[in-house]
């Protein structure tokens, strides 16, 4: 029997904006360039010409806005200084106007403001560095934006904060496209973790507590390994020796979710991997990650992700191999 041959590549066009953090701007490449040729990326400019890096060098482009036409996927890195208008300028927008509809975009940091300008996430969920979260508000007051956490997933638009978050949404999108698996060696290539726990609010700058500042970390990890136990709010507060309201508020500050929450996504991180890489049936998982039945395990699968658990084995059971 002839091998069918393979899809062609994903096409991503990168665009590189004046000001362009030269670590952003590098991160589709670093995570999409370990997958063996699943990806093909562009960098280009509004008009091909060379722009001025955030730093002490220019970035010339090999491809000018013509890429952003033919792109499956456009990704808008962040730039300095922070736009103080929510006007994009004609040459942008202008460039952005050549995105065919449909095409998946994404942006990083205050890449956000650009995608915002243009009209495209407004009613829409997004977030950005916490930071500018209040500048972003007052020029964009349609956009739903949230600011606590590492990244949102609108199905064909995307938004991350800052920096190591644009790595942190790049893993997720090869996970989504391709896998576990593959953003497993993705991680591994680039030295990261394949995901982080929590959001953006455990980076934002407060006081640092005089008292009582074990944290919640030891009850985290030691609830990663009781998943399949139907852990209770009281049961995670007596493990960290806390009060479970003085638990949950600090569990709040510290991952940006309530406790309910992040366990709720631990054990559907759990379930995808077990999908992915066992044979175990769907009963057998739903019960070894702590779901009260498979259709609880379905209800949640799909909520998070929107299939459910026979179509992601099916999906994505045989990239785990």
């Amino acid at each position: 029997m002839a091998t069918a041959p393979a899809p062609p590549p994903h096409r991503v066009a990168v665009l590189a904006l004046d000001g362009v953090y030269p670590f952003e701007l590098g991160i589709p490449k670093r995570v999409f360039g370990s997958t063996d040729g699943l990806y093909r990326l562009s960098t280009c400019t509004v008009d091909g010409r060379p722009v001025h890096a955030d730093a002490d060098f220019t970035v010339a482009p090999d491809h000018g806005p013509e890429v952003l036409a033919e792109a499956d996927t456009v990704v808008i890195p962040p730039f300095a200084p922070v736009p103080e208008t929510a006007v994009l300028d004609p040459a942008t927008a202008a460039a952005l106007a050549l995105v065919r509809p449909g095409t998946r975009l994404i942006s990083i940091c205050t890449g956000a403001f650009v995608l915002a300008a243009a009209g495209l996430l407004d009613g829409r969920p997004a977030t950005t560095h916490w930071a500018l979260a209040d500048r972003f508000r007052a020029l964009f007051p349609r956009v739903r934006l949230d600011p606590d956490v590492l990244f949102v997933d609108d199905g064909d638009v995307l938004t991350s904060a800052g920096a190591a978050s644009g790595i942190d949404l790049f893993l997720h999108v090869l996970r989504s496209d391709h896998g576990t698996a593959a953003a497993n060696r993705a991680a591994r290539i680039c030295v990261v973790p394949p995901w982080r726990e929590g959001g953006q609010a455990q980076y934002v700058v407060r006081p640092v507590p005089t008292t009582g500042s074990t944290g919640t970390a030891p009850t985290r990890e030691w609830a990663l390994t009781r998943l399949h136990r139907p852990l209770t709010l009281a049961e995670l507060a007596a493990h960290a020796a806390m009060s479970t309201r003085t638990f949950a508020r600090r569990f709040q500050e510290e991952t940006g979710q309530s406790p309910g929450r992040w366990l709720t996504q631990q054990r559907i991180a759990l379930a995808r991997h077990l999908l992915e890489a066992t044979d175990l049936t769907i009963d057998q998982i739903a019960t070894r990650v702590g779901f009260a039945n498979p259709v609880s395990l379905r209800q949640h699968l799909h909520s998070a992700i929107g299939v459910s658990p026979l179509a992601y084995r099916r999906t994505f059971a045989g990239t785990a191999r």
